[in-house]
């Protein structure tokens, strides 16, 4: 019996021999290798590059195209260029592009890595949220009966067009006793409103308003904006010159504001990397970057590939903000729980 166990304890011994023997050979190759750092070379600068344009993505010229908002916009995909280069490297057996590549991916985990988890509390006192509808939604009933399901105090709605009003005020008047519409937008609430009015954000017609929200914890300010679409288009780019000027229309709106406590909630077709709406941006605080559950992509609804549904605040603090399920709409509810 000791024979047979000291003859099959040398076995696995001299093939853990063989196997770390081939491993030395292999890493000694490498080693020798001078091809190993002159290899690469265009991949790791494409790594280079794509690590540049994510640090300085606010130095890209908006001059040609709004190229810069273009690629703030979609800013945090670029991560996908990181494992398609770490296979080309790979393939290519080069520890310059290797490196590189390493570089590139802490840069994305910097800007990005805090989003992929949950940040998410189990406080607060007022639930909120916002969609855009969508004029041509189909199934207007659904949609009301699904977002007056969400647990939300304060509802705001975009893009309402005429004849949808009383449906939705039909719909929704079941869970909310208070609601005011102005131009394509409207709040319904469960509590009090008042000093409702239109905010000219430059379009010609309305679709941003202003209302106090008589909360339980005291008024809030509660502002709904649907600013203008953006196109992307072959000849002129990122067409988002109407958007940048009425972000700056309603900045200028919210800095006017009497109230301490300020809730901002609708489509402003805009991320908060995207420096057009920085007139915004920089004095509010976005829900989900504070406390959301992933990135919340709300836009399109089939395959989200952008937040540009936004839940912003001023002297409140976020507990918690995610997407609501699919509606009929070609966006999704986006919802956010809040301390007054």
């Amino acid at each position: 019996m000791a024979q047979a166990y000291m003859a099959e304890t040398g076995n696995g011994g001299a093939e853990d021999e063989r196997t770390g023997s081939r491993f030395r050979r292999r890493w000694a190759g490498l080693r020798r290798d001078p091809g190993i750092w002159r290899r690469g070379i265009v991949t790791a600068a494409c790594a280079a590059l794509l690590s540049l344009v994510m640090i300085f993505h606010a130095e890209l010229p908006n001059s040609v195209g709004n190229t810069g908002s273009l690629i703030e916009t979609f800013l945090p995909w670029l991560g996908l260029f990181v494992p398609v280069l770490l296979v080309i490297a790979v393939w290519r057996v080069s520890a310059t592009a290797l490196i590189a590549i390493t570089l590139t991916a802490a840069v994305w985990i910097n800007l990005f890595g805090g989003l992929i988890t949950d940040k998410s509390g189990a406080g607060g006192n007022l639930t909120v949220a916002t969609h855009n509808v969508d004029a041509d939604n189909p199934d207007q009933h659904g949609t009301a009966t699904r977002i007056a399901a969400s647990g939300a105090d304060i509802l705001a709605l975009t893009e309402l067009k005429a004849s949808a009003v009383p449906v939705y005020s039909r719909e929704l008047a079941k869970t909310y006793k208070y609601h005011a519409v102005e131009g394509t937008v409207g709040v319904w609430s469960k509590y009090p409103l008042g000093n409702t009015a239109p905010v000219d954000i430059k379009m010609g017609w309305t679709r941003a308003m202003r209302t106090t929200v008589e909360t339980s914890h005291g008024p809030v300010g509660v502002y709904v904006a649907h600013l203008p679409s953006v196109r992307v288009k072959l000849r002129a780019g990122f067409t988002a010159n109407q958007r940048d000027n009425s972000a700056d229309a309603l900045g200028h709106a919210l800095a006017a504001e009497p109230l301490g406590k300020v809730v901002l909630l609708g489509d402003l077709n805009g991320t908060m990397n995207d420096r057009a709406l920085s007139p915004i941006t920089s004095q509010m605080r976005s829900t989900q970057g504070a406390a959301g559950d992933g990135f919340g992509f709300s836009w399109p609804a089939d395959f989200p590939m952008a937040r540009i549904d936004q839940i912003m605040v001023r002297g409140i603090t976020p507990e918690a903000s995610w997407t609501l399920p699919a509606t009929g709409s070609d966006h999704l509810p986006v919802a956010a729980r809040l301390t007054v």
